[in-house]
């Protein structure tokens, strides 16, 4: 298990695919097993597509200050 801060250090700017070991009072993911990781959303978002369980997806680049738009393009 590794926790969440430590995944986001370590797949700096990246798209992770988490296996969710121990979730916060309202459910956030707070420790969980890295199952894929990629600079690509859709490359992680298709192998969530096949798995089951508590799998979470985190973004751990800088998210956008309000005000701001983002487009993905794939």
């Amino acid at each position: 298990m590794i926790t969440i801060e430590e995944i986001k250090k370590k797949y700096k700017d990246e798209w992770v695919l988490v296996r969710v070991g121990k979730a916060d009072e309202i459910d956030r993911p707070v420790e969980g097993e890295v199952i894929g990781h990629s600079k690509a959303r859709d490359v992680v978002y298709e192998e969530q597509r096949r798995l089951k369980g508590d799998i979470a997806i985190i973004y751990t680049g800088e998210i956008p200050k309000k005000g701001y738009a983002v487009t993905f393009n794939g």
